[in-house]
């Protein structure tokens, strides 16, 4: 019997999760689950549950606070849900879920922000290494991201 693939799809909010809601398609395919951050804008997918992050800004001071709640949020989600995959469009504040998945043997599948033409994200630079695929949206950044995959805009 062919077990269904779980699969966590990861975006902070905004541009980032509306990247992640053109993968709309494959959420209804898998058992699916949506990790985003918390903020008064929501937008629920139907059928698809939903998990909350606190959200991060570097340049705040409550930024080291908010990872580390965020790691043991995402580590309760991760072993409550056991992803087989998580895909991730950023930012920070996903980051951990994106380490735990590695970190238990599961596939990292990383979409670079459609909006970076010529420059990476930081967290792209981070999760580069770890990612079992990367995708790029534009064509150019295949001389920042070398082994990314190149397959136009997601949009």
């Amino acid at each position: 019997m062919n077990k269904q693939k779980k699969i966590c799809f990861a975006a902070s909010t905004g541009g980032h999760y509306e990247q992640l809601l053109m993968l709309r398609p494959l959420m209804e395919k898998y058992d699916s689950f949506i990790l985003t951050e918390e903020t008064l804008y929501k937008t629920q997918v139907k059928g698809v549950r939903m998990y909350c992050l606190k959200q991060v800004n570097r340049r705040e001071k409550s930024m080291l606070p908010n990872m580390l709640r965020n790691a043991f949020t995402s580590l309760g989600i991760f072993l409550k849900e056991r992803p087989d995959v998580v895909i991730c469009t950023g930012v920070l504040a996903m980051i951990p879920m994106c380490l735990l998945a590695k970190l238990f043997g599961k596939k990292l599948i990383y979409i670079e922000s459609f909006a970076k033409v010529t420059s990476p994200t930081e967290t792209g630079k981070l999760l580069y290494r770890f990612a079992d695929q990367f995708y790029v949206q534009w064509p150019q950044m295949k001389q920042i991201y070398p082994k990314a995959i190149y397959l136009g805009g997601i949009y």
